[in-house]
């Protein structure tokens, strides 16, 4: 069957649930010839493109082949998966300009942001289903791909002549894969539409995530995973003039695509973006009209956070442009709408990735003009900017400062070193640990952003979070500098000292080893130390210890290795290999007579056992905030984490685990009998670590002794008198807070804030968990200030009840330990000053000894 199309594009076939699947072309514009040397989807798949949900491993078989057998296709594996799956960038252009491709990718690079020629090729960038069970997108690239790889005629010829296609047919290969596996091991020969069928109910953790369980598309900004920084990488190797993200939303839903809603974009985003993102709207529209497909735009979702597929490019010069499919999340779903099938949903996703080309070359001069006008206007703010940059420094703890500054080099930001120190509003920075980053750098936009303190917005409903403040998120001292005071800052444009190479010189008369815990890489040392064996030690208190350099000052949580105890024979080869690893210098200490402080044989060194961790997941759990502690656990501090379903809780021998860590998640179905089992463990000397909603169920069983303010008090908050029904959704947005950074003080005596650098530490909040502070002293390890607010949106009625409110409790149950969390100290793998909070629950447990 084939129908007319506008333009000549895409031929829309109804799927008929009673026919036989679509072919490959049925899906693609009408009466168009193809090579045929060129292998369809199917001749690869072995069925029809919609008929089974494509494997990763399939689509990167064809992938391959197209470019083995097109000259018009080139592949490029820009990097690996966490379970080492390609991730393939494809580029789509005519033979010749594919053999002079890199000059051709040099050309744009190099004169991105100055005045365009006609003849200059657009970059093209499509990019689909970065959330794994939203797999429309990497099915409908399997036809996008053939398409452009083999069909002949004026319209693709002309758009391959003239402009580079780039194609990222799957973001997130490792839940792309997962999501297949599920639908197609659930598929039975008659397509059940009932959205009961398991095929449409994922098991824990869904598709949507890769392999730790994060959400990919909020990982453009935070750089966490391989996938993201392949993907950041290629970005600016190609700076594309458009790019698209293809996503599936709710089945009873339709089809979207942007502008959003347009008091939620980010301020730092010009108006032409939106301009230009509009005009392109019309053509996604005008296909969809033809194939009379139900859509929406300038609703649900918006373009405030830079961090995702669709807004990142906005911050470059470049038009991000997100795609919404109403899902079938399987073959197919009932909806309210009809039945609807997997093939639909590609077709849909073919339809305007198709018209994207369509829209783009009809608006070829204004999105070749744009990058220049980008530039331009940038400058002039930058101009008008009573801010020049910012000064940044953490003297303590080296690599979570490379962690920041790897990640401003990955987003092309530029930052020098210091020639000498500096001091601005009453804060020193020392040229070995500080950096400047000016706002003299085409990255303007993006760094006003990372560095923004806003509270205050036209809009303050929010998709995701409102506030990406870098160096809060890093726990960085920093310092804005104004325009008068910038000639206070001498630059060099290389760092003037290297970091030194931490190695352990061979003593066989030191008395014992220590080194600090200030370091982020200090868990991971001690826990290799730990696995290997080694009699560990952990300082209560602070002291001042004799080593072959003089006196050198430890802070309490200091690690020390005593000789006095029984160690490996390879001890000094260990501590040499570990320090190497980490960059973690080790000390050896000559005598146990300390100068100051508590010595070496004191009450208050405390043994450390290598813990055994059990990590709650499963259905009723977040898999987001179990994704990231595990992620944390395992591959920052290098710790084998047992992760179990919350069923088989009651199944287990928990006497082999130290700790269990729980996440948010719905715990009331727990059975009596596994939460009796629970206490006996806690009070025979576990220790339980909780946040968010964890932390609201401890108190609710009575083993963490603080109490929380419950939903109907948050609401109460909020005055409701002469409100309209059209008020309702603003009053929502109000009561809840979808991301901001609150500042919490901290008692730096205790146990849990050891290591960490300052009393005050910006914290992650997205959520209305309030806990009050315990009236029972000395269990208060963290309180919110009296104005906490620091960056980011909350209604005033929130921050009334989070200031003052306490954010980490601990304290003993018999010989156990509870240790409650308000919020999420691992939030996304970004909040690196926080995530410590973690590691010392863990391993400093043992230090703490107050009763609830």
């Amino acid at each position: 069957m084939k129908c007319g199309w506008f333009w000549g594009a895409v031929c829309f076939v109804l799927w008929s649930f009673s026919a036989q699947a679509l072919t490959d072309t049925d899906y693609l514009p009408a009466n168009t010839q193809y090579n045929a040397d060129i292998p369809r989807p199917s001749h690869v798949l072995g069925a029809p493109v919609g008929e089974w949900h494509v494997r990763h491993d399939q689509l990167v078989e064809y992938m391959r082949i197209l470019a083995d057998k097109s000259d018009r296709v080139s592949l490029r594996e820009t990097g690996r998966s966490h379970e080492n799956r390609p991730l393939l960038l494809l580029t789509f252009s005519a033979a010749k300009n594919l053999q002079n491709i890199e000059n051709i990718r040099q050309t744009h690079l190099s004169s991105f942001g100055q005045k365009s020629q006609s003849a200059d090729p657009l970059i093209l960038w499509m990019g689909y289903s970065v959330h794994g069970d939203e797999s429309s997108g990497a099915n409908a690239a399997l036809l996008v791909a053939y398409y452009l790889a083999a069909a002949q005629g004026e319209a693709v010829e002309q758009l391959l002549e003239n402009n580079v296609v780039l194609m990222e047919p799957s973001i997130n290969p490792d839940g792309l894969s997962r999501f297949a596996q599920w639908a197609n091991g659930n598929r039975g020969q008659q397509l059940v539409a009932d959205p009961n069928h398991r095929e449409h109910q994922q098991p824990w953790p869904s598709g949507r995530t890769n392999h730790y369980m994060f959400d990919l598309n909020r990982d453009w900004l935070l750089l966490t995973h391989p996938e993201s920084q392949a993907r950041i990488a290629e970005f600016h190797r190609w700076r594309p003039h458009v790019l698209t993200d293809f996503h599936e939303m709710g089945t009873n839903s339709s089809y979207f695509f942007q502008p959003g809603i347009a008091s939620r974009n980010n301020p730092w985003t010009p108006t032409r973006n939106i301009e230009l993102t509009a005009e392109l709207a019309k053509f996604h529209a005008a296909a969809l009209d033809e194939s009379k497909q139900l859509y929406f735009t300038q609703e649900a979702y918006d373009d405030f956070y830079y961090g995702k597929g669709s807004t990142y490019p906005d911050a470059q010069g470049s038009i991000g442009i997100l795609f919404e499919q109403a899902s079938s999340r399987g073959h197919k779903q009932e909806s309210i709408h009809g039945v609807l099938s997997f093939a639909d949903t590609i077709q849909n996703q073919v339809t305007t990735s198709l018209s994207t080309f369509r829209g783009a070359q009809a608006n070829k001069a204004a999105l070749l003009a744009y990058p220049a006008e980008f530039t331009k206007q940038t400058n002039e703010l930058r101009k008008d900017d009573k801010i020049v940059g910012y000064l940044l420094s953490e003297s303590k703890d080296a690599t979570r400062f490379s962690d920041l500054k790897s990640i401003l080099q990955q987003h092309q930001i530029q930052f020098n070193y210091l020639e000498k120190e500096v001091s601005i509003d009453e804060l020193t920075y020392q040229p070995l640990n500080s950096i400047f980053v000016p706002l003299n750098q085409p990255q303007y936009r993006l760094i006003k952003s990372l560095f923004s303190e806003r509270k205050s917005f036209n809009d303050n409903s929010f998709y995701d979070v409102s506030s990406w403040n870098l160096p809060l998120a890093f726990n960085i001292q920093y310092s804005p500098v104004e325009r008068k005071l910038w000639r206070k800052v001498p630059v060099a444009n290389e760092q003037n000292s290297q970091l030194q190479k931490h190695t352990t010189l061979a003593d066989e008369n030191a008395y014992a080893y220590g080194f600090s815990w200030a370091d982020s890489k200090a868990p991971a040392l001690l826990n290799q130390l730990l696995s290997a064996g080694v009699q560990v030690k952990i300082a209560g208190s602070d002291f001042a210890a004799t080593t072959d350099q003089g006196n050198i000052s430890f802070s309490a949580g200091s690690v020390l290795i005593p000789m006095a105890l029984e160690q490996p024979d390879n001890l000094l080869s260990l501590l040499n290999k570990s320090a190497a690893q980490t960059n973690i210098k080790v000390w050896p200490i000559l005598s146990g007579l300390t100068a100051q402080g508590i010595d070496i044989g004191s009450r208050e060194m405390h043994l450390v056992k290598a813990p055994q961790v059990l990590l709650v997941g499963g259905q009723g759990t977040s898999q987001y905030e179990a994704g990231e502690a595990w992620h944390y656990l395992d591959t920052v501090v290098g710790m084998p984490v047992t992760i179990t379903d919350l069923p088989r809780l009651s199944q287990l021998d928990l006497s082999r685990y130290t700790h269990i860590v729980w996440v948010s998640g719905d715990y009331s179905d727990v059975p009596e009998k596994t939460v009796r089992t629970l206490e006996k463990w806690l009070s025979a000397g576990g220790v339980m670590i909780g946040q968010r909603t964890a932390a609201k169920w401890f108190a609710d069983k009575d083993w963490l002794k603080a109490s929380f303010l419950s939903q109907d008090e948050i609401k109460r908050a909020f005055s409701v008198t002469g409100l309209a029904y059209a008020d309702k959704d603003q009053l929502a947005a109000k009561q809840r807070i979808a991301g901001a950074i609150f500042d919490t003080q901290l008692d730096t005596s205790h146990p849990l804030t050891f290591g960490l650098p300052r009393e005050h530490l910006p914290s992650f909040k997205n959520s209305t968990v309030v806990m009050r502070v315990p009236k029972t002293p000395f269990v208060t390890v963290g309180r919110y200030s009296s104005t906490s607010l620091m960056s980011g949106y909350a209604a005033d009625e929130l921050q009334e009840l989070i200031n003052n409110s306490a954010s980490i409790v601990a304290h003993s149950v018999g010989k156990g330990k509870v240790i409650a969390f308000v919020d999420d100290p691992n939030f996304r793998g970004y909040w690196r000053g926080t995530r410590r909070l973690l590691s010392n629950a863990i391993f400093l447990s043992g230090l703490i000894n107050a009763q609830g």
